[in-house]
């Protein structure tokens, strides 16, 4: 009798421990994808190498938010990871190495000086449905400043950077 039970109570923590593989997969599956870093845009935050999941949900049920860190796919079809400056209806413009947006300084520590504006030396309104992108290592990003890239539209903006899990040393929440 006793070795029924210790079988029953083996086969419902497997049972249990399928089941929850099987949700977590499913959840991993539909709402989250995955984005491996390529190039020095993002750092310090992230690194090139870096594997990071994406929150697919959330911009489904929300817009995007200031100094999101998301992924977007460019006109040319290539995925890019940048950090939210404008949001849409606000002037972007760059002077002096800062952001100003609708003419009050952006004063963030993620972004450094900026060197080089770009199309935002001279205001850049966005349309209703465009965001402004940057970098946060902006000496090295190809981003909204740039022509190539310009003003990302919330069609081209996939997910939020959600969690770093490569490599496993610097696992964390973004």
């Amino acid at each position: 009798m006793r070795e029924k039970n210790g079988l029953q109570t083996v086969i419902r923590y497997l049972s249990d421990g399928i089941v929850l593989i099987a949700l977590a997969w499913l959840v991993v599956y539909c709402f989250l994808s995955q984005v491996t870093i390529s190039g020095h845009s993002m750092e310090p935050r992230l690194s090139s190498g870096n594997l990071v999941l994406v929150d697919t949900l959330r911009y489904k049920l929300l817009p995007p938010r200031r100094m999101d860190i998301v992924a977007f796919r460019r006109s040319d079809n290539t995925e890019n990871v940048k950090r939210v400056i404008g949001l849409p209806g606000e002037i972007v413009v760059i002077q002096s190495g800062h952001i100003y947006i609708d003419g009050v300084l952006l004063d963030r520590p993620e972004i450094s000086d900026i060197a080089l504006p770009g199309i935002a030396q001279n205001p850049v309104e966005l349309s209703e449905d465009e965001y402004f992108l940057i970098g946060d290592n902006t000496d090295s990003s190809e981003d909204s400043r740039f022509e190539n890239v310009g003003n990302v539209r919330r069609s081209q903006i996939y997910g939020r950077l959600w969690l770093r899990v490569l490599p496993l040393s610097r696992l964390e929440l973004l």
